[in-house]
């Protein structure tokens, strides 16, 4: 009788897929998924960075400082830093520029390529040598039709290129809806296609703004913000297409749909960037004496804004996802989300747990804060329970899920796959 991964006595052998992921750098988002990977017993992940550029202090040049994150990127799985040829110190297109894949890929005996991006030059390499190798491969993207603007002859560019890579990938793992259509919109499979949602640690913002709660006028204190105000929040890098100006111009017309002075809100710009003086600057000379500036602030630290405001606030263009969405609903908490962002088909309910606005409608993005600063006390704690209720099901149970059922419906027919050795790669 077999033993299965689990330890437990089956009939059969288990299945244990040995799974390459390829990823330019330790990203803070992904930390807890990979995580929650490696503890499956049928999933025999190893993790192949291309720099070590974010695991210490490093200059991001969107926050336009230095930073270093405030939350674990290596622990809980295994991982191996690639050499690379040249200086490693910034991510592009074309570096950096790692080498030594392909005899990792053999050595190991993996099964599977799973590469976040394909638009970068090393990670097409990666795939024609795990293709040479004979492994799976599956692609991880965030494009969407809105996610980058796109001339005619692009987009048949983009076509021909789907079609040819196509050929090399057995699954396109879809992080939602938008980026979907966009691999059907470019002749991809639909039997290809796996859902595998761009999420966040939900339990561990939900759980902090549950701390931070009660705190929370300890912490409207420290800010300098007066009692009962209601407060809207944007949390991101102070970049053209984050358009923070937007919601400075819709916030000065929401002021004057409230009448009486001592209710007005808060509006509070949490981050940094290259608009952050031009944006200081116009709210001075609007008067907007309401508006604070509070820099950038880290990972664990973001919750107590969450859980003080009263809304969010996302007016981006050409945002192939927005994971700080993801952040605040599961902190509870209603969202108005420009209608390119890449998360609002998926997240964003009109009307339950928030709005959409075009982009570039300032008078569309005040009437929606209108209608969420001027709810009742009912409308209010119903909008944030939607978010959490949305945002509930879309996490990182469901990404392992839906890397699952990619392997299982790739590998169907191939009886190679037992519970072979753990891959050997070194942490």
């Amino acid at each position: 009788m077999a033993i299965n991964i689990a330890g437990h006595q089956t009939g059969e052998t288990t299945r244990r897929y040995r799974v390459a992921y390829l990823v330019t750098h330790p990203i803070q988002y992904q930390a807890p998924l990979l995580r929650l990977i490696a503890r499956q017993p049928d999933i025999d992940l190893t993790v192949f960075f291309e720099t070590d550029l974010t695991v210490g202090s490093f200059r991001d040049p969107g926050f336009g400082q230095v930073i270093k994150w405030d939350v674990p990127l290596l622990e809980g799985y295994r991982y191996e830093f690639l050499p690379t040829i040249g200086a490693a110190d910034s991510i592009s297109r074309h570096r950096p520029l790692s080498y030594g894949f392909f005899s990792r890929l053999k050595r190991a005996r993996f099964d599977a390529l799973w590469v976040h991006g394909y638009a970068r030059r090393s990670n097409l390499t990666a795939i024609l040598v795990a293709r040479m190798a004979g492994l799976k491969i599956f692609v991880r993207d965030e494009a969407n039709a809105l996610s980058a603007p796109r001339s005619r002859l692009r987009r048949i560019f983009k076509a021909l290129f789907f079609r040819f890579l196509s050929r090399l990938v057995d699954g396109f793992l879809a992080i939602g809806s938008a980026n979907r259509d966009y691999y059907l919109a470019n002749g991809i499979d639909p039997d290809k296609i796996f859902l595998m949602p761009y999420a966040v640690d939900n339990d561990f913002f939900a759980e902090r703004a549950a701390q931070t709660m009660r705190n929370r006028e300890t912490f409207r204190r420290e800010l300098g913000l007066e009692a009962g105000r209601p407060v809207i929040l944007f949390a991101s890098k102070f970049q053209a297409r984050k358009r923070p100006g937007d919601l400075l111009l819709a916030y000065e017309q929401l002021l004057k749909k409230i009448p009486n002075s001592k209710d007005w809100p808060y509006l509070l710009f949490v981050g940094d960037g290259e608009l952050r003086a031009s944006l200081e600057d116009k709210a001075r000379k609007l008067s907007l004496t309401h508006t604070r500036f509070l820099g950038f602030r880290n990972q664990t630290e973001l919750s107590a804004f969450y859980d003080l405001c009263s809304v969010f606030v996302l007016p981006s263009t050409h945002e192939p996802w927005g994971l700080v969405v993801n952040e605040v609903m599961a902190a509870g908490r209603p969202v108005i989300v420009g209608s390119e962002v890449g998360c609002v088909a998926d997240l964003v309910k009109p009307g339950h747990n928030g709005f959409t606005v075009r982009a570039g409608d300032i008078d569309g993005l005040a009437d929606a804060l209108f209608q969420v600063i001027g709810a009742s006390s009912d409308q209010q704690e119903s909008m944030c329970r939607a978010s959490r209720e949305i945002i509930h099901d879309w996490d990182f149970e469901r990404d392992v899920s839906g890397l699952r059922q990619a392997l299982k419906a790739t590998f169907r027919d191939d009886d190679s796959l037992v519970a072979g050795p753990t891959n050997p790669a070194q942490a």
